[in-house]
C-alpha cells in the first residue's frame, strides 16, 4: 500500500469534461486526461482493502459487484502511486485483453463496489486503468509479439466484437492459428460499429486491430458465416469453432404505423453514422432539422440522444417505459450492490444544455406512428403507464416526430447461425451450453459472449471470450475431446 492515509489525503478527481455546448459541435472523445502527478496521487486513494470488493465479480441480490474479469485493481494502484507504470500496465494486462476499451466504456463496476465508496467517493479505478493503458502505448510497451511457437492447430472465431476479440487473442497466445470472420466491412463488431465515436475512438480500435493483425491473427470482413461459407466448410476447414455473433435481434414496436419512412434501430442508426463519420460521407439517416424520439432509456438510447444532437435534431424526447430510479440508493440497495440510481450521462446533459430540459420521459410508451401522405412518419402518439406499466387512461399524448429511433434491447442470437451449426437455444434465444461451460451441443463448436449470455456489457464480452478461448484450447489439445 503506497500511500495509507491516501483516501484521506486526495479528493478523488475525475477526468475533465468538455462543456456539452462545446462538444456537441464534433464526434470525438471529450475527456481530457488528468496530468501525470494528479492521476499518481488518485491512484493513492486506493485503500488496498483486505477484501478488495472492486475485484469480486460476485452477484449480490441478483446484480454483480466489482469487476467480472477480476483485475488486479489494488495491485496496480499501488504501482500507479509509486511510478512504476509499466509494471502496473503488466498487471493490468494480466486479467483485461484491451483495457484502453473497458477504461472508456465500461460503467465501472469495480468503482461501484470500492470500499472508499462506502463512506465517501469512490477511487477513480476506471480512469486509472485508461491512464495505465495508454501511457504503456506511448511508451512503446505494446509493440505486437506473435507465439514463437505454433501448435498446427486451426481456429474459426466468428464475429470481432469483444468477445470475439479476447478470445481470438487468447487462442493465439497460445500458439493456435486465429482466423475471424466478421460480416461488416470492416472488424470490431459493436467496439467499431455499436458504440460512437465520442464514446471510443475508433482510431483506438483500429490500432488495437493492427496489432493483433501483427501477431497473426488473420482478419477476414465481409464473410457472414451461416450464408456466405457454410457451417460445414468451417468445421472442414477449421479444428475448432468459437461463435462470438453477439445478441443481434432488437426488439420491436408491435404498434399501429410501424412501417412508417423514418423508422430505424438504434443499432442501425448508429452504425450508419459511423460508418458516415469513417467514409467522410453524408449522414444517412440524419436527424438534421427532424424532431426525434428515442424509444429506450438505456445507454444505447442515451447514445442516440448524443448522436442526434451532434447531427443538429430540431429537438429530442426519450421514452423510458420504468419509473425515474432513484436519486440516492435506498436503504434495500447496500452497497457493495451495484447502485440502482437516476444517471444522468452526457447526451442528456448535452440536451439539458441545448434545449433547456431533460428529454427523457418516463412510465411512457409509444401506442401508434402517424404518417404522412408520403408514408413518412410525422408524429408519435403515447401514453403514461401506471407502476405496473398498464395504460393511465387520459394520459395520450401526440409528440411531433420525423425520426424514430427504437433502443427497446435486444431479444437473443440471430438464428441463421445457430440452426446453420445445428446448435439448440435457450428461451431467450441465446446458444444452449451446459452450465458453467461454453462447449455446445456440437464437438468442437463454441460460444461465447452475448450470443450464449445475452445482452450484456463489454466488460462480460471479453470475460466470455477468455473462457471460451481457455475451454477451446484445451479441447484443442486433447484434454477435452
Amino acid at each position: 500500500m503506497g500511500k495509507p492515509t491516501g483516501f484521506l489525503d486526495y479528493q478523488r478527481q475525475g477526468n475533465p469534461s468538455q462543456a456539452p455546448l462545446e462538444r456537441i459541435r464534433h464526434f470525438d472523445e471529450f475527456h481530457p486526461p488528468l496530468d501525470r502527478e494528479e492521476r499518481r496521487r488518485q491512484g493513492g486513494r486506493c485503500m488496498a482493502c483486505g477484501v478488495p470488493f472492486c475485484q469480486s465479480g460476485a452477484v449480490l441480490n441478483g446484480m454483480v459487484s466489482g469487476c467480472p474479469l477480476h483485475n488486479l485493481v489494488p495491485e496496480w494502484n499501488d504501482l500507479l502511486w509509486r511510478g512504476h507504470p509499466g509494471h502496473a500496465a503488466a498487471r493490468l494486462l494480466k486479467t483485461n485483453n484491451f483495457p484502453e476499451f473497458t477504461g472508456r466504456v465500461c460503467p465501472a463496476l469495480c468503482e461501484a463496489a470500492c470500499t472508499c465508496g462506502l463512506n465517501g467517493d469512490p477511487v477513480t479505478v476506471k480512469e486509472n486503468e485508461l491512464s495505465i493503458i495508454e501511457d504503456a502505448w506511448a511508451a512503446g510497451l505494446m509493440e505486437p509479439r506473435p507465439p514463437k511457437v505454433r501448435t498446427g492447430k486451426r481456429v474459426a472465431v466468428v464475429g470481432s466484437g469483444p468477445a470475439g476479440l479476447a478470445c481470438a487473442d487468447q487462442l493465439n497466445r497460445r500458439g493456435h492459428t486465429v482466423t475471424v470472420f466478421e460480416r461488416s466491412d470492416r472488424p470490431g463488431g459493436l467496439l467499431m460499429y455499436g458504440i460512437p465515436n465520442m464514446k471510443l475512438d475508433k482510431a483506438i480500435v483500429r490500432r488495437r486491430l493492427d496489432k493483433m493483425a501483427a501477431e497473426g491473427i488473420d482478419f477476414r470482413t465481409g464473410v457472414d458465416v451461416g450464408k456466405d461459407v457454410t457451417a460445414e466448410e468451417l468445421r472442414a476447414d477449421f479444428d475448432a469453432v468459437v461463435l462470438c455473433c453477439g445478441s443481434a435481434q432488437p426488439r420491436d414496436l408491435a404498434v399501429p404505423g410501424r412501417k412508417s419512412g423514418g423508422v430505424w434501430f438504434a443499432v442501425d442508426f448508429l452504425t450508419q453514422t459511423t460508418r458516415a463519420l469513417l467514409d467522410g460521407a453524408p449522414f444517412s439517416p440524419t436527424a438534421k432539422g427532424k424532431q426525434v424520439v428515442v424509444v429506450g432509456g438505456g445507454d444505447t438510447g442515451n447514445d442516440c440522444v448524443g448522436t442526434c444532437i451532434r447531427q443538429g435534431c430540431a429537438g429530442v424526447v426519450q421514452l423510458e417505459m420504468m419509473p425515474k430510479l432513484p436519486d440516492a440508493r435506498n436503504e434495500n440497495n447496500p452497497w457493495p450492490e451495484w447502485p440502482r440510481v437516476c444517471k444522468t450521462d452526457y447526451g442528456q446533459e448535452e440536451a439539458i444544455a441545448v434545449f433547456g430540459h431533460d428529454p427523457r420521459l418516463y412510465q411512457t410508451t409509444v401506442t401508434a406512428l402517424k404518417a404522412d401522405g408520403k408514408g413518412q412518419l410525422e408524429a408519435v402518439k403515447t401514453v403514461e403507464l401506471d407502476r405496473d406499466l398498464k395504460p393511465v387512461p387520459g394520459t395520450e399524448r401526440t409528440l411531433p416526430c420525423q425520426l424514430l429511433l427504437i433502443a427497446a434491447g435486444f431479444l437473443g442470437a440471430q438464428r441463421y447461425v445457430p440452426e446453420a451449426f445445428g446448435l439448440e437455444l435457450t428461451p431467450r434465444s441465446c446458444v444452449k451450453t451446459p452450465e458453467g461451460s461454453y462447449q455446445t451441443g456440437v464437438p468442437g463448436v463454441f460460444a461465447a459472449g452475448d450470443m450464449r449470455r445475452g445482452q450484456s456489457l463489454v466488460v462480460w464480452a471479453i470475460a466470455e471470450g477468455r473462457q471460451a478461448a481457455r475451454e477451446a484450447d484445451a479441447w484443442l489439445m486433447g484434454q477435452g475431446g
